[in-house]
């Protein structure tokens, strides 16, 4: 049975606590940070897309400069706070530190992130100076990751930001796409807060492309457009009974527990989630803290070709969930309009797809999973509709830009997942960032002082 409000007050709160544990005292903080061996050329700070110099943060914090830690951190990233709580660290500059050459643990470079931007977000440092108005005039669509990161950029600069953004509150994937024992709504709030405090950027909520924002309008009104628009719903199944009462969308699950609160959300008793990627544990697990005695996680490849991280599926391991392997969805079985019942298809792989995994094969052999709700995470589809109806150019949906992030639309530029189909926030920031040097250089303000607020390395370069 689908239902909500399944805890106590006490149980949703504990169950979507922060997962990420604070350092407990300085001196904890300290000792990590005096760990780290400073490389020359780096290996973590290569692997981090937005190039965060990782040694000199690090070495900060070491020194006791926590204020110039942080600032170290977000003239590379101005998510960097978020970021050290959602990153696949593991994958990237912790799973390039050098330590795990040696058998050793890895420097724990998120949390000693997470100490030194939480504090300047919650004491509320002020590291950046804006750059008097120039009256140049920028429109941002989105304010998620990218819109934000762009729109940083360009206001230290001294460019105006109007940013029109569809929700009622700014932080894109941040705030309504990742399960909320990983960042909390109120610390979504708080970072959001803290980039907008620069000044000269305004936000305009509720405003959406394509329905009360014209694109064309934009153009005419500002000097350049900056497209972030993100991407579209889940794909679908395909298969029968997907219409049933009780399936449900990913993107959306998330998005209504993170914007109606824990105990309003609805939710079956067994569950099954389709797909592995990391939506999938973001809902498998959000359902098993939300009360669902049982989650089933149906995967069509093994545990070689998952798209999730090892940490990842260690979260929802620990939280109970069952994992199928090498079974795909083939019907929904449905009881007066309602699930009933989600059988599957036990497959095979065989030789490698586009993407280097193995791909899929179907057998004769079935089985049934006995549960009364399907939550679909098999990936995002582009908001093709809506590109098209604007005349840009794209690819499958995905917008496609030049050099600079140009699109095909004069004075138009675009990033992030609308650009790439979907990857981390940390790669949505550095494409804010490359579409403000875009811009920059299209308004004609681009100049050499400007590479360190693009690029953290040239500021290491030069001292």
């Amino acid at each position: 049975m689908i239902t909500n409000n399944r805890l106590t007050p006490e149980q949703y709160a504990a169950n979507f606590a922060d997962i990420h544990p604070p350092f407990e005292t300085h001196d904890a903080a300290l000792v990590e940070a005096n760990r780290c061996l400073f490389c020359y050329d780096a290996p973590c700070m290569k692997l981090c897309p937005t190039s965060i110099n990782i040694p000199k943060f690090i070495k900060q914090i070491s020194t006791e400069n926590i204020k110039g830690s942080a600032h170290t951190i977000f003239s590379s990233n101005i998510f960097g706070a978020g970021c050290g709580k959602v990153c696949p660290v593991e994958k990237l500059c912790e799973g390039a530190c050098v330590y795990n050459l040696m058998d050793e643990e890895a420097i724990p470079i998120a949390k000693l992130q997470r100490y030194s931007t939480e504090k300047a977000i919650e004491q509320k440092w002020k590291l950046f100076e804006r750059k008097p108005s120039t009256g140049k005039k920028v429109a941002i669509v989105g304010a998620g990751p990218a819109g934000l990161s762009c729109a940083h950029v360009l206001s230290r600069e001294g460019v105006d930001v109007t940013i029109y953004e569809k929700e009622s509150k700014g932080g894109g994937l941040m705030t309504y796409g990742i399960a909320a024992y990983k960042v909390t709504p109120e610390f979504c709030e708080d970072e959001v807060d803290y980039i907008l405090s620069i000044g000269g950027i305004t936000v305009k909520y509720n405003r959406e492309l394509g329905k009360n924002v014209s694109l064309k309008k934009l153009q005419k009104k500002y000097d350049a457009v900056y497209l972030s628009i993100g991407v579209g719903l889940t794909r679908n199944l395909g298969i029968k009974g997907e219409e049933l009462e009780g399936v449900v969308d990913a993107i959306d699950f998330i998005y209504t527990l993170r914007d109606k609160g824990y105990s309003s959300v609805p939710v079956g008793d067994k569950v099954a989630v389709i797909g592995l990627g990391m939506t999938a544990i973001d809902a498998a697990t959000q359902a098993k803290r939300l009360g669902a005695s049982e989650v089933t996680i149906v995967y069509r490849r093994t545990h070689a070709e998952m798209p999730c991280t090892q940490h990842e599926m260690d979260i929802a391991l620990l939280d109970g969930c069952k994992i199928k392997w090498l079974s795909a969805p083939k019907e929904v079985l449905g009881h007066h309009g309602k699930v009933a019942g989600l059988v599957c298809r036990v497959m095979e792989l065989g030789t490698p797809d586009a993407s280097g995994r193995r791909s899929p094969i179907e057998t004769k052999e079935a089985f049934t999973l006995d549960v009364d709700m399907v939550i679909k995470a098999t990936g995002q589809t582009p908001f093709i509709k809506l590109i098209e109806e604007n005349e840009l150019d794209n690819k499958s949906g995905k917008i496609v830009i030049s050099n600079g992030c140009r699109t095909s639309v004069p004075s138009v530029f675009a990033g992030g997942d609308a650009v790439n189909g979907g990857k981390e926030v940390v790669d949505a920031v550095q494409a804010g960032k490359d579409g403000a040097k875009g811009i920059l250089e299209f308004i004609g303000m681009w100049k050499a002082e400007v590479e360190p607020v693009y690029n953290n390395s040239v500021i290491a370069l030069k001292e």
